[in-house]
């Protein structure tokens, strides 16, 4: 093989090599799609994010697709977190299903298909975690409960959040 034929297949083996190990990194994130924020929720969800623990409910922290600080995932069946979502129109139904674990209230709800979704009340952003069927504890909410308190405030009484 002539050194230019040589140079030419190292530098495919290269650009293919390249390739694949960007595929095996990306390949390994939870796709989630982050939501949008207001300007004065944005901080608070900054701040979670960096308070957030490294490991929910015996799972460890995943990346997220695409890359957001208004997101987490942890474990395979990913439990999802997002921060600065809409407030949940459920919040208005007198009979929504609710509870407080380690002092942050939270709207339960569980979908036909047994996952459940956990939205924080009373909170001046949204938060929400969604688990698949086979976490139906609320193992990760305890687990979430300190980072959640320490950067999302609570509402103030008779106040309502946007």
């Amino acid at each position: 093989m002539t050194p230019r034929r040589l140079a030419v297949c190292g530098v495919a083996v290269l650009a293919l090599l390249v390739i694949a190990a960007t595929f095996l990194v990306s390949g390994n994130a939870v796709q989630v799609t982050p939501p949008a924020p207001e300007a004065k929720v944005r901080g608070m969800c900054t701040a979670l994010a960096d308070a957030l623990p490294d490991s929910v409910a015996g799972l460890e922290r995943r990346d997220t697709e695409p890359s957001s600080p208004f997101t987490a995932a942890w474990g395979d069946s990913a439990i999802v977190l997002r921060c600065g979502v809409p407030r949940p129109a459920e919040m208005l139904d007198t009979k929504a299903a609710g509870g407080e674990i380690r002092g942050v209230r939270w709207l339960l709800e569980t979908s036909r298909d047994g996952r459940h979704r956990c939205t924080t009340a009373l909170r001046k952003a949204y938060v929400e975690l969604t688990l698949p069927a086979k976490y139906g504890d609320v193992g990760a909410l305890m687990d979430l409960a300190a980072a959640i308190k320490k950067t999302v405030p609570r509402l103030e009484d008779n106040a309502t959040a946007s």
